[in-house]
């Protein structure tokens, strides 16, 4: 009773937040909404402007600049207001998202080590291990791939025709580093601490992998740690539950915001867009459905209901972190062994986000379209294997994604300020996004547990 309850609230909060917002949209923030348009519309003049001028010590050339860092202010200052006027509400979202992230990194790091441990021996953990690498790197080649192919079918850029920006314009979003040795160098921490500190997901389940063998390999002392560890997370387990009371909150602070800010505009604006992509993410979710039902059988339709409470948080929040303890919880209920569980879902929250993946590439190819640069088949799976790279170890958070294509697109000389295209709609596109990644991870969870006869009735 109390599930359908969360159920329900979560669901009033989302249609609430959309009402509210669009009120408070229309009576309060409208004005500087105007304001900013103006300035944009006037800067994108100007950048036009700017590109077609050769001459940058031409005294016109400094006067369209010295304006365009006039508007730059004046947008500025209307979006400080802006972002003053909600911060009502963005601060029920983003107390829900602290403790959130209060939790993560030790829940992560105490199951995995309980998980690992439980395991045993380090044939066990590599036997389980490639197996569920083997379901991560499936399902994240099917969601690039597909990604590829509907965003080449449907073309949602290709009405766009943009013109080429000049090199001085760009976005606000750092680029992610992409080469090998960076990744390396990211994967492995320095510090145990600096990573938990920063809750890098990663570099946790790396040095728990490390922690979890070496408990299991030292006999009766490691049991004293394990058992310890098993404690330690049923005391976060229960924290979690009393955070997860939050969550019709956090969800109706995120939607209003989100609502507020934009209007209900921005869905007709790149309805377009946003639909396609919607679409994109339901054939993604039937693949991965179908390719439970193929392992699970039935029971993968038990699975939905189960974590539907985790998928309506994600997608509430924007955050598939947000989910995770609540998904580690269901799990266990569906009837995954909690050391299966405790292995394989970190992994995934590092390696299988389905969804993101498929963002990044139906974004990043969306963008070419949108400046008519033709990227041939090969470019495209250069592409698909860099992000495949640069996307591990991307942390399950909100706009985590366009760091990552930040980096990738300017390998192939996309345009970065192309990036002011998604940024309005980033928050709509995550919310998707992050439900589908909730769901690639529960599945990967059930189908290994299956593989390992660990998957009780």
């Amino acid at each position: 009773m109390k599930k359908n309850s969360l159920t329900l609230f979560i669901f009033i909060a989302l249609i609430l937040g959309v009402v509210v917002g669009y009120i408070y949209n229309v009576t309060v923030v409208e004005t500087y909404n105007n304001k900013i348009g103006a300035a944009e519309a006037k800067i994108e003049v100007l950048d036009n402007k700017l590109v077609e001028l050769k001459d940058t010590t031409a005294q016109l050339y400094k006067n369209l600049k010295k304006e365009r860092v006039a508007q730059a202010k004046i947008r500025k200052a209307n979006d400080v207001i802006r972002e003053n006027e909600v911060e009502y509400f963005t601060i029920l979202s983003d107390v829900f998202l602290r403790l959130i992230k209060m939790i993560v990194a030790p829940l992560v790091f105490t199951t995995l080590v309980v998980g690992v441990a439980k395991v045993g021996d380090i044939k066990a953990v590599g036997r389980i291990g490639g197996k569920t690498l083997l379901w991560f790197l499936s399902a994240t080649v099917v969601s690039l791939v597909l990604g590829m192919v509907l965003v080449n079918l449907f073309q949602p850029g290709h009405e766009m025709h943009l013109m080429l920006p000049d090199s001085h314009l760009g976005s606000d979003i750092q680029r992610t580093a992409i080469s090998l040795k960076d990744f390396i160098s990211h994967v492995f921490p320095k510090s145990f601490f600096e990573s938990m500190a920063n809750n890098e997901i990663l570099q946790i389940v790396v040095f728990a992998l490390f922690f979890g063998v070496a408990t299991a390999s030292i006999g009766e002392k490691g049991a004293i740690v394990i058992k310890a560890f098993d404690a330690i997370a049923h005391v976060i387990l229960k924290i979690t539950g009393y955070v997860m009371k939050l969550a019709p909150l956090a969800v109706f602070g995120a939607i209003t915001a989100i609502v507020a800010k934009q209007g209900l505009g921005i869905l007709s604006t790149y309805a377009v867009f946003i639909s396609e992509f919607y679409l994109s993410l339901t054939l993604l979710w039937l693949a991965i459905i179908a390719a439970g039902f193929f392992v699970l059988r039935k029971r993968v339709f038990r699975l939905l209901v189960n974590i539907r409470d985790a998928i309506l948080v994600a997608f509430g929040t924007s955050t598939s972190e947000a989910a995770y303890p609540r998904v580690l919880v269901e799990m266990e209920r569906f009837g995954c062994s909690d050391k299966i569980v405790s292995f394989v879902l970190p992994l995934g929250y590092s390696f299988n986000l389905d969804g993101s993946m498929m963002y990044m590439t139906f974004a990043s190819l969306f963008l070419a379209q949108a400046y008519n640069i033709h990227l041939s088949f090969a470019q495209q799976l250069i592409m698909l294997l860099t992000l495949m790279l640069t996307s591990k170890g991307m942390a399950g958070v909100p706009r985590a994604s366009l760091v990552v294509i930040a980096g990738t697109i300017a390998m192939f000389n996309i345009p970065e300020a192309g990036l002011a295209l998604l940024i309005g709609i980033d928050p709509l596109l995550d919310m998707g996004r992050s439900a589908t990644n909730v769901l690639g991870n529960a599945m990967a969870t059930a189908v290994v547990s299956k593989w390992e006869g660990e998957l009780s009735d």
